[in-house]
C-alpha cells in the first residue's frame, strides 16, 4: 500500500540525512509550558489504583497491594510536570534509568524488518516478560511494523470501533483504547524491568512521552503532552486556530513489574486507516505523521533517532542478535552503520 511504499524512500540531500552518523547527538528538549498549580491527582502520585487514573498501563501479577485496581494514568498528574522537570538535559528520572542502565547488563536493541502478525508479536513479549521477571533474560527493545491492524485496550469502548469489518481487531491486554497500526508506523515494544527503576509507573510513562519527544526533536518536530490525552501531539496552527493531531500512541501492560507493549509513531502510514476507529477514544483532535508534516525521513533514520532518545532516558543498549521468532516471519535487520557490536 502507499504508506509502505512512500516509507521507503531515502533522504539523500535533505536536511536529515545526518541522522546516519553513528551515534546521533542528543538536541535539549523543546520547552513545553504547562499549567503547574495543584492538581486533584496529586494524592495518587504513589498510588498506581487511585480512583479515576487514565489507561495508558494496564497491570496485572503485582504484590497484593497494588491489585486494587487495573488502569494507571498515562496523562501524568500536572505537578509531575513542573517547567524543566522533563525537558532538561540530564533530569533526575532520566539520570536514575542511565546510571541503572549501567549498573545491570545493556538493554538488547532488537529491529524486526518486515511486519510482524500482531498474536505472534504478543506471544514473543509473554515469553520474554517471564524471562526477564526470572532473570534468565535481558530487558529489551523490540522495533517492528504490523501488517493493518486495529487493537483495542482495556479502556475500548465498543461503538468506537467504526468500522468493525474493516482490519482484523485484536483484544489486547494494555491499557487504552483502539489504535490502528500497519505499514509506514514504527512500533517499539518495550520490556524494561520496573523494579529496577523505582517501581513508579507513571514515571515510567511520562519517560516513554520524553523518549518521543527527544526523538521527534531531532526532526525539528515539537510534541508535546497532553492532560487528560495519553500520547504525543503536535500543534497545526497551519490548518487552524488551535488544531493539534496526534503523532505517536503509548499503552503498556506491567506483569510481575516487567513492561511490555509500548509505543507506536506514525512515519507514513496511510492515515486514512485511522477512519475506522476513533482513535484512543479522541474525536475532536486528529492524526499525522512525519510525512504529512512534510518530513521527509527513513524507517532507519527514524530508528536511530528512536535509539538515541531512548539511551538519553534509559541507558545503553546493546544491538541483539537474538531473532528467536515464532515463525520466519521476525528476522533481525542488516547490523546499520555504528551500531554496537552484536551480544
Amino acid at each position: 500500500m502507499a504508506g509502505a511504499v512512500e516509507r521507503n524512500r531515502t533522504s539523500t540531500g535533505n536536511a536529515h540525512s545526518a541522522l546516519n552518523a553513528a551515534r546521533l547527538p542528543v538536541p535539549p528538549r523543546p520547552h513545553e509550558t504547562r499549567n503547574t498549580a495543584a492538581h486533584p491527582n496529586l494524592s495518587r502520585l504513589t498510588n498506581p489504583t487511585g480512583t479515576g487514573a487514565r489507561e495508558a498501563a494496564h497491570v496485572t501479577d503485582l504484590p497484593p497491594k497494588f491489585k486494587g485496581g487495573a488502569s494507571f494514568a498515562g496523562s501524568r498528574p500536572t505537578a509531575m510536570l513542573a517547567p524543566n522537570h522533563r525537558h532538561q538535559q540530564g533530569t533526575e528520572l532520566a539520570k536514575m534509568n542511565r546510571q541503572r542502565g549501567d549498573a545491570q547488563s545493556a538493554i538488547a536493541w532488537q529491529v524486526s524488518d518486515i511486519p510482524v502478525p500482531y498474536d505472534q508479536a504478543v506471544a514473543r513479549m509473554e515469553s520474554e516478560v517471564q524471562a526477564i521477571a526470572a532473570g534468565t533474560a535481558p530487558e529489551r527493545v523490540w522495533l517492528l511494523e504490523h501488517p493493518p491492524l486495529y487493537t483495542a485496550g482495556t479502556s475500548a469502548r465498543a461503538e468506537d470501533l467504526l468500522a468493525p469489518d474493516r482490519f482484523p481487531v485484536h483484544r489486547t491486554g494494555r491499557g487504552g483504547q483502539y489504535t490502528y497500526h500497519g505499514p509506514g508506523q514504527r512500533v517499539a515494544y518495550v520490556m524494561l524491568d520496573l523494579t529496577r527503576r523505582g517501581r513508579d509507573i507513571r514515571a515510567f510513562v511520562e519517560s516513554l512521552e520524553a523518549w518521543v519527544i527527544t526523538t521527534l526533536a531531532h526532526f525539528n518536530i515539537r510534541g508535546e503532552r497532553r492532560d487528560g490525552r495519553v500520547g504525543v501531539w503536535v500543534a497545526r496552527p497551519e490548518v487552524a486556530d488551535g488544531h493539534e493531531d496526534k503523532i505517536a500512541a503509548i499503552g503498556v501492560r506491567i506483569r510481575r513489574w516487567v513492561s511490555y507493549h509500548g509505543i507506536s509513531i506514525n512515519l507514513d502510514p496511510d492515515l486514512e486507516h485511522f477512519s475506522g476507529i476513533v482513535p484512543c477514544g479522541v474525536s475532536e483532535h486528529g492524526v499525522t505523521s512525519l510525512a504529512d508534516l512534510g518530513i521527509p525521513c527513513s524507517l532507519a533514520e527514524l530508528d536511530m533517532a528512536l535509539r538515541a532518545g531512548f539511551e538519553a532516558e534509559f541507558g545503553p543498549t546493546v544491538w541483539s542478535n537474538d531473532t528467536r521468532p515464532p515463525d520466519q516471519t521476525m528476522r533481525r535487520t542488516s547490523k546499520p552503520a555504528g551500531a554496537s557490536p552484536p551480544s
